[in-house]
């Protein structure tokens, strides 16, 4: 997916939802803080966005939006990229303090969308969490372009909540083996 792509998928999101502050989670929220050409191919090889409204506590607009933009909908099969309208409380793993680093893009980027993004660390600590091969590729690919630092993923696994301690520490040991 491309940055052009995700700013049509966010106004087409937020037409369906009529409301403008929407978040995106997983894998395409690093778009909200690099441009594809500055990426590693396994960064944008995914699809569909995670997209999340700020206020939205019974998923109601998600589920519009996945109704209509989502998987094997007309948006998709005319664009070939689709929306997964998630609830904020997906992201599970998130470090504290992580809607502190949100990320902005200039309102013109994706008009009338007003988009946030996980700020990468935390995005990464995310996948992480959620432990799925992809996921580990996708934060490897990172690693590896120099776009994200493997002591600030340290850091950042620190600030995992307690009630996420088994998590943080099977992070905690991943990460050192990559640093290794």
């Amino acid at each position: 997916m491309r940055r052009q792509d995700l700013a049509h998928l966010l106004r087409a999101a937020c037409d369906i939802a009529g409301d403008h502050e929407v978040l995106v989670l997983g894998s395409q929220s690093i778009l909200g803080a690099f441009d594809e050409d500055d990426l590693p191919p396994a960064a944008t090889a995914s699809m569909e966005a995670d997209i999340a409204f700020l206020d939205d506590p019974d998923r109601f607009k998600a589920d519009q939006v996945e109704g209509a933009i989502g998987e094997l909908s007309t948006f998709h099969l005319n664009n070939g990229f689709y929306a997964e309208g998630v609830h904020i409380e997906t992201a599970m793993y998130l470090p504290e303090g992580w809607r502190t680093r949100l990320i902005s893009w200039p309102l013109r980027a994706s008009e009338p969308a007003e988009p946030r993004f996980l700020e990468p660390h935390d995005l990464a600590i995310a996948k992480l969490g959620a432990a799925r091969e992809k996921d580990r590729a996708f934060v490897e690919a990172l690693v590896e372009a120099r776009i994200l630092s493997v002591s600030a993923l340290i850091d950042r696994c620190a600030q995992l909540p307690e009630k996420h301690a088994a998590v943080r520490a099977h992070i905690a040991a991943y990460l050192t083996h990559l640093q290794g």
